[in-house]
């Protein structure tokens, strides 16, 4: 049990006992606030006397205080069990968004902060690139037009987007489909996959059904030896979510006109001018030279995956028709680490189960950080609700909070909360994220606010006879989704606005995907794993039903599975990154039109479909006759709507940053206590605070470079 003095937070935790109906009351109670309080600056303050303090600071303020309800309830859309709830928790969203719409083309108040600006008091860094951000984002939101109908038209185009995003992110998170599959159809698919799918009666009697969700997906894709059932489950996924297709049409229309308005060729231009890239044409030249690094590479590793397949069929009795599909890549590229590399995915999870991963994992950022974690349960729970009831800390049963803190070389302080909430259930968003519940940041007494942040994952149930297991590309995510909680947690700014995460776009990915590198290192794998049938005797007897006579397993990984596994690390790596590549490229397609005409025509699938196959060199079923127009992958792309707009290739240069970071630094010892605590004060603790470029710079002692990146891909 932890130390007394650990389990007394100073900071009572958010509860999450909200109603339907609570949920819109507060937002509309944030919102009626927080425009008294502007209404109250622009009544009390003249241009001519208006200062830092007087506007900035108590605008800033109000957004720290509306800031620790505000993400909580628009968290609920993303996780409630319950459709009202879900449903008012989007409605509060949009009212909110409509109001900050509102807000930023307040006139009366750029008035007042661009006469601070003029001013130019001596202010902290961080103060004055609030000043600076705030200012530039009032003229980025349409007030550097003139009044009239082209602001009008701006504001309205604003609006649509807002409802546009929360409508496109409902969709994908109620989305529900699946396809009813015989036993027969599913054949290889592995056991524990198909023992949790629901079984079907009467028409169904006999079959299993099988969703879209990852835990389902992913291993259908991988394992089932039948082709059509992987092509059915390919091109129903791909169609899955098509009610959103209209809007991701809508949403890149109106952005080109919201970003001509403004005096933007395009939408391109205008998000990324103050990114980390700053022009279209740098993020054009990176994924163009990148693709032409590692189309030479794609082509060479599909070839032998191509062999693989001919290999594979005829073995079977079957014909080999010469094509390599969609629906064959995951599971050759499986076929391929184990036939090549003796690399048994199913082998490998039976040593991540997930409860003891997670452990692993918070002792390593306990060492290289200097944190403690304490899981609050039981009793504690009820200690530290403000409610005294210990359930209404959390918004659903399975969820795991923990209370974060300083070790004693860092001076034993608290530091936030970290919740966990990791698997599947309806309604519940799809993916892996993190989400920030609230901020940390000084308030208006001086005194400091400490973070609550989640990780909503979405990983396999336990069974009574096995718990959670992660494939490696599971370990993987979920350090890397760590990461981000981790960035979110140990963030101290001053402003919430800059608090942990809140980076530019082509920077906000580098943290995290730096962290993944400890799940590619010797020691850190072996002292991450143990095997589940070691963690209980009602477990090991599951073992030995199935293991049929084998030696039980070592404890901890073996080390040749460690070593087949990080022989396989750049195993199809082109591949991969030109899927990635397909990504960056359609998104920078959609938003960089050579006229607002020409997006109104493009037709979007197809150019999404057209451009996956050219770059990827993977056919789809347009290879059989189906046409480019057969799946509508953008009507599932959330990134696109949510945030990533012209901005996934962050995604790749981010990677340029964290492999520079983790060669430079941590490669030699990636356990080295004293780098740890460097990177977490010289670049975490920062969040948005300083300019990425010049935290960077700091950190390595250098600007930037490409080298470690092109060399960790084999591309040097």
């Amino acid at each position: 049990m932890a130390p007394e003095h650990l389990r007394r937070p100073p900071q009572a935790p958010p509860v999450f006992t909200a109603t339907a109906q609570s949920i819109l009351d507060d937002a509309n109670r944030l919102i009626a606030s927080s425009r008294k309080i502007q209404d109250d600056v622009v009544a009390t303050v003249k241009p001519e006397s208006a200062t830092f303090d007087a506007v900035v600071k108590r605008l800033a303020h109000d957004e720290n205080a509306m800031a620790l309800e505000s993400h909580i309830l628009s968290f609920y859309q993303a996780v409630s069990t319950e459709q009202e709830l879900r449903d008012a928790s989007s409605k509060a969203e949009a009212l909110m968004d409509e109001f900050f719409i509102e807000a930023v083309m307040r006139e009366d108040v750029f008035t007042l902060v661009d006469a601070v600006l003029k001013k130019d008091e001596s202010l902290d860094p961080e103060s004055r690139r609030l000043l600076e951000k705030e200012h530039k984002n009032y003229i980025r939101n349409g007030l550097g037009l003139p009044a009239g109908p082209q602001r009008d038209r701006f504001k309205e185009i604003k609006k649509r987007l807002s409802q546009i995003s929360i409508e496109f992110q409902k969709n994908l998170n109620e989305e529900s489909g699946g396809i009813w599959f015989t036993p027969e159809q599913l054949d290889g698919v592995p056991e524990d996959v198909l023992s949790g799918l629901k079984k079907g009666e009467g028409e169904h009697e006999g079959k299993l059904w099988l969703t879209f969700k990852y835990p389902d997906l992913f291993p259908t894709m991988k394992y089932a030896k039948n082709a059509e059932t992987r092509k059915q489950v390919t091109i129903e996924n791909e169609n899955k979510c098509n009610q959103n297709v209209p809007l991701f049409q809508e949403a890149i229309i109106l952005r080109d006109e919201a970003a001509r308005l403004l005096g933007y060729p395009n939408h391109a231009a205008f998000r990324i001018e103050d990114k980390m890239a700053k022009t279209p044409k740098t993020v054009n030249d990176f994924l163009g030279d990148l693709r032409s690094r590692l189309t030479a590479g794609g082509q060479k590793e599909l070839k032998t995956l191509l062999e693989l397949k001919k290999k594979d069929v005829e073995s079977r009795g079957e014909e080999f028709d010469g094509h390599y599909y969609l629906w064959d890549n995951r599971f050759y590229d499986r076929l391929l680490l184990e036939q090549e590399y003796s690399l048994d995915q199913q082998l490998i999870a039976e040593y991540f189960p997930l409860q003891t991963t997670i452990e692993g994992m918070l002792k390593i950022f306990e060492e290289l950080f200097g944190l403690v974690f304490v899981e609050i349960t039981g009793e504690d729970r009820e200690k530290v609700a403000p409610s005294g009831k210990g359930s209404d800390i959390v918004w659903h049963e399975d969820v795991q909070i923990f209370s974060v803190w300083n070790d004693e070389s860092e001076g034993s302080g608290f530091v936030g909360y970290l919740y966990l909430d990791l698997f599947p259930r309806t309604g519940k968003y799809g993916h892996a994220a993190n989400f920030n519940l609230q901020p940390g940041f000084i308030d208006a007494d001086g005194n400091r606010r400490y973070p609550a942040t989640a990780l909503v994952c979405n990983f396999t149930k336990p069974t009574p006879k096995k718990p959670s297991l992660l494939k490696h590309d599971e370990v993987v995510t979920l350090f890397h989704e760590l990461g981000h909680g981790i960035h979110d947690l140990v963030s101290k700014t001053i402003y919430s606005r800059f608090h942990g995460t809140s980076t530019v776009r082509d920077f906000v990915e580098a943290p995290s995907q730096m962290l993944e590198n400890w799940c590619w290192t010797p020691s850190q794998l072996k002292s991450l794993s143990r095997h589940y049938s070691t963690l209980s005797p009602e477990y090991l007897a599951a073992w030995k039903e199935q293991a049929a006579g084998k030696t039980p397993p070592a404890e901890n990984i073996p080390d040749e599975i460690i070593a087949n596994l990080i022989r396989t690390k750049h195993v199809n790596d082109a591949l991969f990154n030109l899927r990635q590549l397909h990504f960056g490229i359609f998104d920078m397609t959609v938003h960089q039109p050579e006229s607002h005409e020409h997006i109104k025509q493009l037709p979007i699938s197809a150019t999404y479909n057209r451009l996956r196959h050219e770059i990827t060199q993977i056919e789809g079923p347009e290879s059989l006759g189906l046409g480019e127009e057969w799946g509508h992958g953008e009507a599932t792309f959330g990134h696109l709507i949510g945030g990533y707009d012209a901005g996934y290739y962050g995604y790749l240069s981010s990677q340029v940053y964290s492999t520079d970071m983790f060669y430079t630094v941590f490669k030699e010892n990636p356990m080295n206590p004293e780098a740890g605590r460097r990177y977490r004060f010289k670049v975490l603790e920062k969040g948005g605070s300083q300019d990425e470029m010049s935290i960077l710079t700091d950190f390595l002692g250098r600007a930037p470079k490409t080298d470690a990146f092109y060399k960790d891909m084999g591309l040097a």
